[in-house]
C-alpha cells in the first residue's frame, strides 16, 4: 500500500531544532562550568602539592589543562580558532566514533537511518558550541544556524516563529551526573529523529568514503574518517553562516 508522504514545514523544523537546542545548551554548560573538585581553578594556581591526595588532585588538574578542557588556564589562553578546533577535534572526534560504528556492517549499516541520526546529533552539538564561541547564546539564532547548515533551510527568509521549541515542554534542567548526560543525549536523538528525512540533508562524507564504507569491518574506520571530514565542513559552514548573519 502506498504510504502518504508527510510535508515537513519550516515551522516543524524550527520546533524540533528549538527543542534540541534546549537539550544541547545545558550539555555544553556541563563542560564549561562543572568543577566540583576545583581542579580547573587549580590549573591557574598550581603551587606545591603536599600529601598523596593533594598530589593526585594536582596531577588531575595537570591532565585537564594538558587537554585544554574549557575553564582551565590553557583554555583561557586559546584564541577563537583554537577553541573551535577543540570542539571539532576533541568532542566531535569522540562523538564520531558512535557515528561511524554502524560501518562495521558494511553496506547493511549504510542502509540504517541510525548513522544519519548520530551524525546529525554530533554536528548539531558542535555547531551550537561554535555559535557560543562566537558569542551567540540566543536560542533562536542557534536554531537558524542548525537549520541552514544541517537542513538547508533559510528560516530567516522563511520567517517562521523561531524560539526554543515547545514552550509548554518541561524544562530539561542541567545534567548533573553521567546518567543525566546519557539521558539528555538519548532524548536529543529522539527529538531530532522526529524530523525524519531532514536528517539526510546534513553534511555527509565524500563519495569515495561512502563507497569504501560499504566494505564490511573496515567500513567503520573509513566511515570515521569520512564523518570527521563532514563534521569539519559543517563547522566551517557554521562559521561562514555566522559571519554573514551577525
Amino acid at each position: 500500500m502506498p504510504v502518504p508522504k508527510a510535508t515537513i514545514t519550516d515551522a516543524d523544523v524550527a520546533t524540533a531544532l528549538g527543542r534540541a537546542v534546549q537539550i544541547i545548551d545545558p550539555l555544553l554548560d556541563v563542560l564549561w562550568g562543572t568543577d566540583p573538585l576545583g581542579l580547573k581553578e587549580r590549573t591557574r594556581h598550581p603551587g606545591a602539592a603536599d600529601g598523596a591526595l593533594d598530589k593526585a588532585q594536582a596531577a588531575a588538574a595537570w591532565v585537564l589543562n594538558a587537554v585544554d578542557v574549557p575553564g582551565t588556564r590553557a583554555w583561557d589562553e586559546m584564541d577563537l580558532d583554537a577553541r573551535i578546533n577543540w570542539w571539532v577535534w576533541r568532542v566531535g572526534a569522540l562523538d564520531t566514533i558512535a557515528v561511524a560504528f554502524p560501518g562495521v556492517l558494511g553496506a547493511v549499516g549504510d542502509r540504517l537511518p541510525i548513522q544519519d541520526l548520530f551524525g546529525f546529533t554530533s554536528q548539531a552539538v558542535v555547531l551550537c558550541a561554535v555559535a557560543r564561541e562566537h558569542g551567540i547564546s540566543d536560542h533562536g539564532q542557534q536554531v537558524r544556524l542548525l537549520a541552514a547548515v544541517l537542513c538547508h533551510r533559510d528560516l530567516v527568509a522563511a520567517g517562521p516563529q523561531v524560539g526554543t521549541g515547545d514552550e509548554s515542554a518541561e524544562s530539561t534542567g542541567l545534567p548533573k551526573t553521567p546518567i543525566d548526560i546519557a539521558k539528555s543525549l538519548w532524548r536529543l536523538m529522539g527529538l531530532l529523529n522526529s524530523i525524519g528525512e531532514e536528517l539526510a540533508k546534513r553534511p555527509h562524507p565524500r563519495r569515495l568514503f561512502r563507497y569504501l564504507g560499504m566494505l564490511p569491518a573496515v567500513g567503520a574506520v573509513v566511515d570515521y574518517v569520512g564523518e570527521l571530514g563532514a563534521l569539519v565542513r559543517a563547522a566551517k559552514s557554521g562559521r561562514d553562516w555566522i559571519a554573514q548573519h551577525q
